[in-house]
């Protein structure tokens, strides 16, 4: 059984975004971890890193994120709207497939024990691998932040830490390393910069005063938009779904005759919650997910793959075996299509991505311009997957048709070309398409999120085999067809798009 872990640390940086990819690139160095998201905020001066993959080997990554952290991070010269003790503030492990909370208290423990030795940064455990009752809760073991502790650890033997010399790293502080269940973060911004509103509703609805079950709450000054932000950690939704924690933020900010602006995830959210809060809003009748296409879909392909084919898999699998059938199509004209519309969907994601993203909110509008055209020429270019294989079956089709008279071969030879023309203008179209992607892919670059540079680049390379692979499939059906007007326009407009493409450092192997 495939074990997977999720990771999620916090980093005391998010103003410095060359710090934070340090940082990133640290923990990208460690085979088989999966980055899925990075998010940083320059009012609470903070990063929150997603990693996934097998607990070892996030583990390690989590390490060498902790270690870089504490070269390029100075407490000592550090603010921001968020608490923190530590350069690394959290490690948390949270178990996803084939792994139990139980094995990530393990795995935090490990990994708590490895910071202190390679780093000399104390550590405490929290949440389920707690090993004191009030430390559980995360504000207990932070209470003060990084210069309270400092002050106080050297006296109180009750702040002392599970892991390391009762004294905080110099620099880097202490970090707290835990196990728990999938925990949303989700920030509610009101139409007011007066941060005391905001305490007040936090404290309201945190369930250490009396609030809601599984909430974690705090009010947050977002100077640099003026507005006041309810930062809240839901650690169950299902217990407490995100639209009770809105509704109620919603009602408390009416008694101070304030209202909601906005509000945001942090990192990222299960599907199922997004369904809760859609089925409570809309107030749909006997709602079920399996309602959902894509939970439909993965149930149904889910069962039909193979045994150790994951479910990605078996989406492309259907293709993959038409492809290598013994029969002309779909051939290599199909095979170009798909590979302009993979591009053109990785520049989709990249955009719809970047979009929702602070640090990119300077460019949204280009951004969902961007989301619309990938979107169309992802659809054309799946669709040409069909007319390209479709185009060669008439040349095979005009070649079988009678030549018994002269009358029969002058009509045959005549629907030869005609064939033969338009088996070459669909890749010339896919051509065209993939390399309109592969510009449009290079102008996404500086205005999207960094993170996902590889994505933007991975799809470029696709684009680019697009237009190279379309190119071959035309100059293919040239050499039978016999209008040397037709052929000269085909081979001008093919040179200079192959021409286009190879200029660019990406093709040619220079990034």
């Amino acid at each position: 059984m495939k074990r997977l872990v999720e990771c999620v640390p916090n980093f005391s940086e998010g103003r410095d975004a060359s710090k934070v990819d340090a940082i990133v690139a640290a923990m990208r160095e460690v085979p088989g971890v999966f980055l899925l998201d990075r998010e940083s905020d320059a009012d609470h001066n903070r990063s929150v890193i997603t990693l996934a993959g097998e607990p070892e080997a996030v583990a390690e990554a989590a390490l060498r994120g902790v270690g870089k952290a504490a070269e390029l991070i100075d407490l000592t010269k550090h603010t921001g709207a968020h608490p923190r003790m530590g350069a690394t503030d959290v490690v948390p492990f949270i178990p996803i497939e084939g792994v139990t909370i139980e094995d990530c208290v393990a795995l935090a423990k490990k990994t708590g024990r490895e910071i202190c030795e390679r780093f000399r940064i104390p550590v405490y455990f929290y949440e389920a691998a707690a090993q004191r009752p009030e430390r559980t809760n995360l504000e207990n073991i932070r209470k003060g932040q990084f210069e309270g502790l400092r002050e106080e650890l050297p006296r109180n033997s009750d702040r002392a830490p599970d892991v390391g010399d009762p004294r905080v790293h110099p620099t880097a502080g202490a970090t707290a390393v835990g196990a728990r269940k999938f925990l949303i973060a989700y920030n509610i911004n009101l139409n007011t910069p007066d941060i005391e509103i905001a305490k007040r509703i936090g404290k309201n609805i945190r369930f250490s005063n009396g609030g809601l079950r599984y909430v974690k709450a705090m009010g947050v000054d977002l100077k640099a938009r003026h507005l006041a932000q309810v930062s809240i950690n839901l650690t169950d939704f299902e217990q407490t779904p995100i639209h009770r924690v809105f509704e109620m933020v919603k009602r408390e900010a009416e008694r101070y005759g304030v209202s909601i602006v906005g509000s945001e995830i942090v990192g990222l959210i299960p599907k199922r919650a997004i369904e809760l809060t859609a089925d409570f809003y809309l107030q749909l009748e006997n709602f079920s997910p399996a309602q959902v296409l894509e939970n439909r879909l993965e149930a149904s392909l889910g069962g039909a793959a193979s045994e150790g084919a994951g479910k990605l898999a078996a989406l492309a699998q259907p293709f993959l075996d038409a492809v290598a059938q013994p029969t002309a199509t779909p051939g290599g004209g199909s095979v170009a299509a798909l590979a302009g519309a993979l591009g053109a969907s990785l520049g989709q994601m990249v955009a719809g991505l970047s979009r929702k993203k602070k640090s990119q909110a300077a460019h949204v509008e280009l951004l969902s311009e961007a989301v619309a055209a990938f979107r169309q020429a992802a659809k054309e270019l799946a669709a040409a997957i069909d007319r390209d294989a479709a185009s060669f079956e008439s040349v095979m089709a005009a070649y079988k048709l009678p030549q018994s008279t002269p009358e029969d071969c002058k009509s045959r030879d005549a629907a030869i070309q005609r064939a033969l023309q338009g088996a070459a203008e669909v890749p010339l179209e896919v051509a065209r398409s993939a390399a309109e992607i592969f510009d449009r892919l290079g102008q996404l670059e500086p205005i999207s999120s960094p993170s996902m540079l590889s994505d933007i680049r991975v799809g470029r390379l696709m684009a680019a085999a697009a237009v190279r692979g379309a190119i071959e499939n035309v100059a293919i059906n040239l050499e039978s067809i016999t209008d040397p007007a037709f052929a000269g326009r085909m081979k001008t407009e093919t040179a200079a798009l192959g021409a286009r493409i190879s200029e660019s450092p990406v093709t040619a192997g220079r990034y």
